[in-house]
């Protein structure tokens, strides 16, 4: 199911750790101060890939690598 997500989402892959990281250490800051009552969805536009309006293939967003601790699973690395 995994591969299957990946050509599902408009930025042509998951999700890494350290997108997920990086948002919660946002929100977790003084610079979120203002930030009340909502959801921050770290979901890559899911949601927007619908049959009636398919999104264009493209070469693959970069992802945010900024941990140096974290090790991508196997079943998220690239064929």
């Amino acid at each position: 199911m995994i591969p299957w997500l990946k050509r599902h989402v408009p930025l042509r892959r998951l999700g890494t750790e350290s997108e997920v990281s990086a948002a919660i250490c946002f929100l977790l800051s003084p610079g979120a101060a203002f930030i009340t009552g909502v959801t921050l969805a770290i979901d890559g536009g899911a949601p927007l890939d619908t049959p009636l309006f398919p999104i264009a293939d493209h070469g693959r967003s970069a992802a945010f690598d900024g941990f140096h601790r974290s090790v991508t699973p196997d079943v998220l690395k690239e064929d």
